[in-house]
C-alpha cells in the first residue's frame, strides 16, 4: 500500500525539483530553469548516501543587513561515488568526474506548509543522492519566537536533515511589517546559502499563496508583473524553487496530519492587522462566496499566464531599447514614441532604476509620468523619480540621470 495521496503529492513536486537540480549540475552548460517550464521527464537517479548524522543545534544572530553579505561558502561535500561493478549511465560523468552532491535547504516556519515540505525532502533527498538541511529564521516579533525556532530546528534534526540552524534576525521598518519582515528573511537565507555553499533553497509557498498575491498585485494597480506572482524559479542563480504552487493548503495540511507532524500556527496569519491575513480569511472566502468555488485556481493560473506575457514583454523591450538610443547612447524620443506602450514603458523603467531609482520605490505613476514626456509633450520640466533621480526631455532626447 502506498502513502497517502497528499503525502504522494507533496513527495513527488519535491522529486521534480530536485531532478532539475541534479540536471543542472549533471549539464555541461546549466541554465536557469525557466520560471514557467513544466516538469520534464525525470532523471536518472544518482547512487544513494549514507544517512546523515545530525549536526548539533546552533544559532545564528544577525542583522538584515548583515545577513545580506552573508559568509564564505561552505567546502564542497564529498563527490557521490557508484557502487562497485556499477556501469555508468549513458550521457553522465564518469563516478570520479561527477559534481559534488549538492546542499538543498528547506526553509522552515514550523507551520503546515513548510514542515509538509521539510518532511517531503527528507524523504526523497537520501533517494537522489542529494544533501538535505534546513533554516527556520526567528524575527523575534513575538514573544518566546526564540524559542519556537529552536523547536522548529530540532523536528528539522528529527527528520533527519543536516545542516540545521536557527537564525535570527532584526526586523527594521521599511516598506511597511510584512514587507520588512520579509526582507529579513530572505536576507537570512541568502547568508545561509553563502555560509554552506548550497544549491537551492525550498520555499513552501503553496497556490493559495499564489492567489492571494494575484489579488494583492491587482489590487495595488501595478501592471502585468504584478498579476504573475511569484516565479516557480527566482533569486540569484535560481536558488529559490516553489515545488507547492500547484498544491493547495489543504493538502500540504493533510500531509502533516497523516504524517503525525508537529505544526505551529503562526497568530499572525490570522491577525486583522496584516493585509495578507484580511484577503486570506475575509477577502478569498467572500469572492467564492460570490463567484463559486474555483476562484484559487483561477487566479493561480492567471497568475502563470501573466508571466509568460510579462516575460515576453521584458524580452521584448530588451531587444528594442538598443535600437531607440543615438550613438552617444541617449533615447531617441522619436523611436520611443514608435513603440508599443508596454514595451517603452519597460525600457522607461529600466532606465530609471539604472539612473539610480530604487525599483522597489518606482510605481506605474511615476513611469506614466516619465511616459507623458514622450507622448504628450507639452514643454514640461523636470519628471522628480525615487532616488533623486530626474527625467527630462531636451533636444529630443530623453536624459534620465541622478539630480
Amino acid at each position: 500500500m502506498g502513502p497517502h495521496p497528499a503525502v504522494a503529492a507533496i513527495r513527488l513536486a519535491v522529486r521534480r525539483v530536485l531532478h532539475d537540480i541534479l540536471d543542472e549540475q549533471l549539464s555541461p552548460h546549466p541554465a536557469q530553469p525557466a520560471a514557467h517550464a513544466r516538469p520534464g521527464p525525470l532523471a536518472a537517479q544518482l547512487p544513494g548516501q549514507p544517512p546523515l548524522g545530525a549536526s548539533k543545534p546552533g544559532r545564528v544572530r544577525a542583522t538584515a543587513a548583515q545577513a545580506a553579505h552573508g559568509s564564505p561558502a561552505a567546502h564542497a561535500a564529498p563527490a557521490a561515488h557508484a557502487a562497485p561493478d556499477t556501469p555508468a549511465a549513458p550521457d553522465t560523468p564518469a563516478p570520479h568526474e561527477r559534481p559534488p552532491s549538492p546542499l538543498v535547504l528547506v526553509a522552515c516556519s514550523g507551520g503546515a506548509d513548510s514542515m509538509a515540505l521539510a518532511s517531503a525532502l527528507a524523504f526523497e533527498a537520501p533517494r537522489l543522492g542529494v544533501r538535505a538541511g534546513g533554516v527556520t529564521v526567528d524575527h523575534g516579533l513575538q514573544a518566546g519566537s526564540e524559542m519556537r525556532a529552536d523547536e522548529v530546528a530540532q523536528r528539522l534534526r528529527a527528520l533527519g536533515l543536516d545542516p540545521v540552524e536557527a537564525v535570527a534576525v532584526t526586523v527594521g521598518r521599511d516598506g511597511g511589517p510584512e514587507a520588512a519582515a520579509r526582507d529579513a528573511r530572505y536576507a537570512a537565507l541568502d547568508a545561509a546559502v553563502e555560509r554552506h555553499g548550497a544549491h537551492a533553497v525550498l520555499l513552501g509557498h503553496t497556490r493559495d499563496d499564489q492567489a492571494e498575491t494575484v489579488l494583492l498585485g491587482l489590487a495595488r494597480g501595478s501592471g502585468i508583473r504584478s498579476l504573475s506572482g511569484m516565479a516557480a524559479v527566482s533569486g540569484a542563480g535560481g536558488r529559490y524553487r516553489r515545488p507547492f504552487l500547484h498544491i493547495d493548503r489543504q493538502t500540504a495540511r493533510k500531509a502533516c496530519m497523516v504524517q503525525s507532524l508537529p505544526v505551529w500556527d503562526d497568530p499572525h496569519n490570522t491577525d486583522p492587522a496584516y493585509t495578507r491575513s484580511r484577503l486570506r480569511h475575509e477577502g478569498l472566502p467572500a469572492l467564492e462566496k460570490a463567484l463559486g468555488k474555483g476562484v484559487v485556481e483561477a487566479l493561480a493560473r492567471t497568475a502563470q499566464l501573466s508571466r509568460d506575457d510579462a516575460d515576453a514583454l521584458d524580452a521584448w523591450a530588451g531587444q528594442a531599447e538598443a535600437t531607440v538610443r543615438d550613438n552617444a547612447g541617449r533615447l531617441e524620443c522619436a523611436k520611443l514614441y514608435a513603440l508599443p506602450p508596454a514595451v517603452r514603458r519597460r525600457i522607461l523603467r529600466r532606465a530609471a532604476i539604472d539612473a539610480g531609482a530604487p525599483a522597489g520605490s518606482l510605481f506605474a505613476r511615476h513611469i506614466e509620468e516619465v511616459d507623458r514626456l514622450i507622448t504628450g509633450w507639452r514643454g514640461q520640466k523636470a519628471i522628480n523619480l525615487p532616488g533623486r533621480v530626474v527625467a527630462q526631455r531636451q533636444g529630443g532626447r530623453l536624459v534620465i540621470r541622478q539630480g
